[in-house]
């Protein structure tokens, strides 16, 4: 029985992961983690503590780490050590350093260590996975991908200055914190072999991080009897004042288009006239934290591996460190 949980953060995700636990564990000890003293606590949680020493003496059975990203590792190298099993946010941290350390720590512990990229449990996601890897059009040969939404609408009850997406220290901007689309293509599409990006700050938004990120990923062929992986096109933004998240496969028989927002799966086969419905699985935002938490105490249970393991956390981070490396600027000859 899980009676003791920690969570660590009370912004946004923290609130609302905190209530989704209570949710599920309503008669559990529940304690949250947060670094401003004095700061009021949800009725949801049993109690507060307001440094990572205190919160390690609860010694919690789990524990979900949603601070900061460049907290993390620091956070979560502690729960570890007192074997406590740990969900952490996406992404797992702001860099590379001391994320092999931490994964290996948590092996050598026996916890369980998720990250938290839950746009794997919605369900239209999963089908837009099955179809591709099914073969339903053939070999993929290219694949467009983004996700945009203005960031002074994106929570409008904060001030979007004062949050972790504009500010560097905190580990904003798109790469960070969109890199659920990271995440996605490489679980449908494979690994990365190679990037290509620009990064930019083109808007007026009072932000210290990138607006802007245009990336193009080259993934490994799936079989040895494919010359080439697919080439994604990705783009990511806070500037769209019409909010979308959309990603199209084009394979040789045919494309299939997932839309984000909606929940639904179109196809259009080779020789077609039009868009097909193949599936619409609509969902509201708590729905794939419900399904992500459920999961997770499910691996907690059984010690089983979770379809978000740190390992797939580190791989996107690669990737965010990649792109940042080879930064594309093109000039106008004249």
């Amino acid at each position: 029985m899980m009676n003791r949980v920690l969570v660590v953060g009370h912004g946004s995700i923290g609130q609302r992961h905190l209530r989704i636990v209570r949710q599920n564990l309503p008669q559990a000890d529940i304690r949250v983690l947060r670094h401003r003293p004095g700061s009021g606590v949800s009725e949801l949680a049993n109690g507060v503590y307001h440094d990572l020493e205190s919160a390690c003496t609860f010694a919690p059975q789990v524990a979900i780490i949603a601070n900061p990203a460049p907290f993390h590792l620091q956070t979560a190298a502690a729960l570890v050590a007192t074997g406590s099993h740990l969900l952490i946010e996406k992404p797992l941290s702001h860099d590379l350093e001391g994320v092999e350390a931490l994964l290996q720590q948590a092996r050598t512990q026996g916890v369980v260590l998720q990250v938290g990229y839950n746009l794997r449990f919605l369900p239209s996601l999963s089908r837009f996975r099955d179809l591709v890897q099914h073969g339903e059009i053939g070999h993929v040969l290219s694949v467009r991908c983004e996700i945009g939404q203005y960031l002074p609408t994106w929570r409008p009850d904060s001030d979007y200055r004062q949050g972790v997406s504009a500010q560097q220290a905190l580990g904003g901007g798109v790469l960070l914190e969109l890199s659920h689309e990271l995440d996605y293509l490489r679980w449908i599409f494979g690994e990365v072999s190679w990037v290509k990006s620009y990064l930019g700050r083109h808007s007026q938004l009072e932000i210290d991080v990138e607006d802007l990120a245009h990336l193009v990923l080259g993934f490994s062929p799936n079989s040895a009897c494919d010359a080439s992986g697919p080439v994604a096109a990705l783009s990511l933004d806070f500037l769209r004042h019409d909010p979308i998240r959309l990603c199209t496969a084009i394979g040789e028989r045919g494309s299939l288009r997932w839309n984000g927002l909606t929940g639904t799966v179109e196809r259009y086969m080779a020789g077609g006239d039009g868009w097909q419905l193949v599936c619409h699985q609509p969902h509201q935002r708590d729905d794939s934290y419900h399904s992500q938490w459920c999961h997770f105490l499910e691996c907690v249970y059984a010690n089983d591996n979770p379809l978000v393991s740190g390992e797939d956390g580190y791989a996107v981070l690669k990737i965010v460190t990649a792109a940042r490396s080879v930064l594309t600027h093109c000039h106008l000859i004249s």
